[in-house]
Parts: structure tokens; sequence; C-alpha cells
């Protein structure tokens, strides 16, 4: 039977968004209905909102997420009600070109629940990133529920489902940070403050934070940034070459999405380094380099989508690192909430002064 749930819903471009009464079928074959304990803020979420990322509203938010699995539909093996999850958008499909290559973490083919959530009047409503979990319920594929260790509070082990994943593997696995590397991170919320956690657990020795807001810079210390930048008081470059030995870090991350920070972080690196885009640009932006420059500094230059993670791999080994006292993904918490709350959680993302608020449900 059909649960009907409390969930925030976001109806227009720009518009409030509002808490509402979602209705969330029972899972069908290769689907899971999962309880959600918590959920993260993030500003992808935001970008939903706003508009930012498509037209399809309305919208049911959410995506940073772990919970309880309450039912699974037909030919689901791989997870049972019960089990601890962290939500993920990357559902594998195993036969694409990239999956078949051994490359699923770029697979072209993952998927998501079939059956739409719904308002009570009908309406379908457009999960974001394929998930929709800022409700106490919600119904995805079977492929996006990783299981992890239980001991692991569920305002922490959910914020791994984006942000905080995409951070990390920046560093780890795109940029294949190794023991000790040089590395400079370029803006440092959510994203920057993981990646700069990342470079540290892969054996780092110099991490330079760069950002323009000194309350930031403090807080990536807390995350074993070893040096910092106020790009708006000194020019970076300089700053991270000066810190580097005159070379340049021997990877750069920017976290930002910003064509002005990426150029940035590219003459930031050592030559033969590897310069890495997390952060994420929005569709007007264009980027200008001269190719000479390109050829001639060699290394690397990447896009890193969702931190090259494979969920199945990447979580249950983060989560057991954070149990060991290892990670510190407790720090990126920054305050929890209700879920009536979400929208002035937005505000205070907007004015900088969180990392993440989650949303915590009973």
């Amino acid at each position: 039977m059909p649960s009907e749930v409390r969930g925030v819903v976001a109806r227009a471009k720009g518009a409030p968004v509002t808490v509402e009464t979602v209705v969330v079928p029972d899972p069908g074959p290769g689907e899971a209905l999962v309880k959600v304990q918590a959920c993260g803020v993030c500003h992808t979420d935001l970008h939903y909102r706003e508009g930012g990322i498509g037209d399809d509203y309305p919208y049911l938010l959410g995506h940073e997420a772990a919970g309880i699995v309450e039912a699974v539909g037909d030919g689901v093996t791989r997870i049972a009600p019960g089990d601890y999850v962290v939500l993920n958008w990357r559902a594998v499909c195993g036969e694409c070109r990239s999956c078949r290559r051994g490359r699923p973490w770029y697979c072209f083919a993952t998927h998501n629940a079939r059956q739409p959530m719904t308002l009570t009047d009908g309406t379908t409503l457009s999960p974001a990133l394929g998930i929709g979990a800022f409700a106490e319920k919600t119904l995805v594929a079977a492929g996006q529920c990783t299981k992890v260790d239980p001991a692991a509070p569920p305002a922490v082990a959910g914020l791994l489902g984006c942000g905080v994943m995409a951070g990390i593997g920046a560093a780890v696995n795109t940029g294949g940070v190794g023991r000790g590397d040089s590395v400079a991170v370029f803006g440092c919320g959510g994203v920057g403050d993981a990646a700069i956690a990342g470079a540290v657990l892969a054996g780092a020795t110099t991490v330079v934070a760069v950002d323009i807001n000194d309350g930031k810079l403090e807080l990536a210390r807390q995350f074993g940034a070893t040096h910092t930048v106020n790009s708006r008081e000194q020019d970076p470059v300089e700053a991270i070459r000066a810190l580097t030995g005159g070379n340049g870090a021997d990877v750069t991350i920017d976290a930002v999405g910003r064509p002005e920070v990426f150029t940035q972080a590219f003459y930031a690196r050592d030559h033969a380094g590897t310069v890495v885009l997390v952060g994420v640009p929005t569709p007007d932006m264009t980027l200008e380099l001269p190719m000479l420059e390109v050829f001639g500094r060699g290394g690397a230059v990447k896009s890193s989508w969702y931190g090259d993670c494979l969920p199945e791999r990447d979580f249950p080994t983060l989560i057991d690192l954070f149990l060991q006292g290892r990670l510190p993904l407790d720090r990126f918490v920054s305050e929890t909430i209700g879920i009536d709350d979400v929208e002035a959680a937005f505000g205070r993302m907007e004015q900088g002064g969180v990392l993440r608020s989650v949303v915590l449900f009973d």
C-alpha cells in the first residue's frame, strides 16, 4: 500500500520550498523503499530550486541521505529490509561500454526508480538526483542503496551521498594524490574541505587552502590544511609557488567552478602536475587558455564527476575510516534541523555560514 509522507517540494523557479504530502509507491521490481533518517542540505538542492539544473517542476528535493531499507521489490538481492544504507545517485548498469571496460564510475546508463512519487492530486514529482530524500520515505533503485556500518550516525553517513564524496574523490580518485604530494584546494566550502581531508588521508604533506573568507580558511585548517591563502589579499598562484619551493603544487583542485578560479588552479600547479575541476560551473561559463600552455606544462587537466566514485567500494571504506578516527566526517555537520527548516537553511548556505545543515527525521 502506498505511503503518504511529508516532503520538501520546490514548485516553481525561485519560489520558497514548501512541505507537502508526498505519495510514495510500494517498491516494484529492482526498487527499494527507504525510511530516511537524515539528509544533508546540499547546494545542488538550491540549484534545483533556482532552476539551475532543469525546469521539471515540481521537484522533491534532498539527496545526501542515510536511512533504513523498509521494503524491496522483486529481483532485489543485494539489500534487504532492515539494512542501513547511504543513498547514491550513481546506480551503475554493469552493461554499458564503460562498465564493460572496468570503469563503472563512468557508467553511461545509471538508473533510478521507475515508478514516480507524486503529490496527493497525482502530480508527478521530479526527485532531486533521482533520490528525493527531504521526505520521511523515498523510493529509489535498489542500486542506489549502499550498505554501510550502522555504527556511523545517519547525519554523518548521509553526507557521503554527494558533496563530501565529491571532494574526497576529487583528491584521491581523480587527482591521484599520494604520499609526499603538495596539494592546493581552491574554495573551502563542503566540497573543498572534503578535498583537503582526502588529500591529508592520501598522505599529502603540503596542503594549501585558498578562499576569500578568513572564517572558511580557519575551518579548512581543522580538516588538515597546512597553509591558507586569502585570494582577496594576495595572488594565490604566487603564494602557492612560494609555499612549494617555487614550483607549484603537484595537484590543484578547483572546488568553486568558475573560469577565473580554474585558471588560477591551472597556473598554480607544477609542471606535469594535475589540475582537477570538481566545482560545478553554470551553462553560460566559458574557459580560455593558451594552447601552448596546455601543451607545454604537460600533466593532466581533469574533471571529477561525483569524485569518480564507486559507491559500493568507496562508501563503506570511508565510513570505516571515520569510525577508526582517521576521517573527520562529523566536522562537516554544522547544525541539525527539522524538515520545516530547509528554506531557512538555504539562506544560511547562501550567506556562507554553514558547511552542512542536516535534516533529521524521527
